[in-house]
């Protein structure tokens, strides 16, 4: 059986994935460290070539990507063939782009895993509530900003929305989820009817392989300060960083968390 490789992108995932690996193989694209006990890689996105043969030498057989990835500034003079497929890819959705990553890993030989698939303890299973209980107001809230994300699916959007009163406050755009919450705490108090619910969900096709939605500690503060009674995710199918912590953070303020 080969090895695994992480391609790491930014906050705390790929340790944790590391973590939970034998011998892993440790891929950064922006110079970054390795944790103690992986092997370390530095790669360049327009090196892709260069970054396959390493990965062979290393005797990998299965790629995961964990954390957050950006899209990359690339400088032309330096594409292999392999770079020049993808930047080709640039100018489309998130998800036309990362089905190319996968078509050329899987070209490669390489079995692309999903970070949950590898550590399952790191999504909530369907069920789970913290806090506590959602009221009707609460629920019809969820229901709505779930409707506008599934509305939004087909023209690969975001992967949040907040809902307050019947009202949408905000929806998540390539900014991201910090963003999304900083603009809802900037609502003015006369144009909410409600405290809100944040739901966090992937589009519907995501492949969540290299895609899965993720939320954590800061993710809840943000929540907070955004004077949000709610937090709402789908069960198997997000990511949540320090479970124990973010569990602790929603029930000191008052907040609620449900895996559906």
């Amino acid at each position: 059986m080969g090895r695994a490789a992480i391609i790491a992108g930014s906050g705390t995932l790929p340790r944790l994935v590391a973590a939970a690996l034998e011998a892993p193989v440790y891929v950064t694209l922006d110079g970054a460290s390795a944790p103690e006990g992986a092997t370390h890689v530095s790669a360049r996105i327009e090196k892709l070539g260069r970054l396959f043969k390493d990965l062979r030498a290393q005797g990998v057989t299965e790629v995961t990507f964990a954390g957050a990835m950006v899209r990359p500034k690339i400088n032309p003079v330096l594409l292999d063939r392999h770079a020049l497929r993808l930047a080709m890819s640039l100018g489309k959705g998130d998800d036309a782009l990362l089905r190319e990553v996968l078509a050329l890993f899987a070209e490669q030989g390489f079995t692309v895993r999903g970070a949950a698939e590898l550590c399952p303890d790191l999504t909530l299973p369907s069920g789970t509530h913290w806090g506590h209980a959602p009221s009707p107001e609460e629920t019809a809230d969820t229901d709505r900003a779930q409707a506008v994300l599934d509305a939004l699916s087909p023209l690969d959007v975001g992967q949040g929305a907040v809902c307050a009163g019947g009202q949408m406050l905000g929806i998540e755009t390539v900014q991201g989820t910090d963003a999304l919450l900083r603009f809802v705490a900037q609502t003015p108090e006369r144009l909410r009817r409600a405290k809100g619910v944040f739901v966090k969900a992937p589009k519907r096709g995501q492949d969540l392989r290299v895609d899965m939605p993720t939320i954590g500690p800061e993710t809840v503060a943000a929540a907070i300060a955004a004077g949000l009674g709610g937090i709402v995710i789908p069960g198997g199918a997000v990511i949540v960083i320090e479970r124990d912590r973010v569990r602790h953070q929603i029930e000191e303020a008052g907040m609620f968390l449900s895996a559906q």
